[in-house]
């Protein structure tokens, strides 16, 4: 095996297909499960209420960054938007003004300005240069009720 090999992942650290059940974690009260999906891999992450979005994957060695710009960003301000998500599932109503334009016009939601109240699954944008890339079939619309 060389150097690109993958290592196993640890019990509850992803490395899953996605749909698969088995490596899927049980919050405990008081924090919520981020289903983290990047290409073909499935991580799950249990952070506490409350976390920021962007700050739980650097933690978890997840980048929301392409390569260009892990090290050029505003590190969390919300003013550069290069920590752009895909959130697919548990999506939180936007309330900072740089969200608020990426939800409206279906743009990667900024990791740096999601604060994790619910379980969630984001997507990392693996193809993007500096910002991902605009998909109106992804703006963020109000739930029902």
């Amino acid at each position: 095996m060389g150097d690109d090999a993958a290592e196993p992942a640890a019990p509850g650290q992803g490395g899953a297909a996605p749909g698969d059940t088995e490596h899927q974690v049980m919050a405990q009260p008081g924090r919520h499960t981020v289903t983290v999906l990047a290409d073909e891999r499935v991580q799950t992450l249990e952070v506490p209420d409350g976390a920021n979005l962007r700050q739980a994957l650097l933690d978890a060695g997840l980048s929301p960054y392409a390569r260009l710009t892990r090290q050029l960003n505003c590190g969390g301000r919300g003013l550069c938007a290069t920590c752009g998500v895909w959130l697919e599932a548990g999506a939180p109503a936007p309330d900072h003004w740089h969200d608020q334009l990426a939800a409206r016009f279906g743009y990667p939601r900024l990791s740096c300005q999601i604060t994790v109240t619910g379980d969630l699954t984001a997507r990392l944008v693996t193809d993007k240069r500096i910002w991902g890339r605009r998909d109106p079939g992804r703006r963020w619309r109000p739930p029902d009720g």
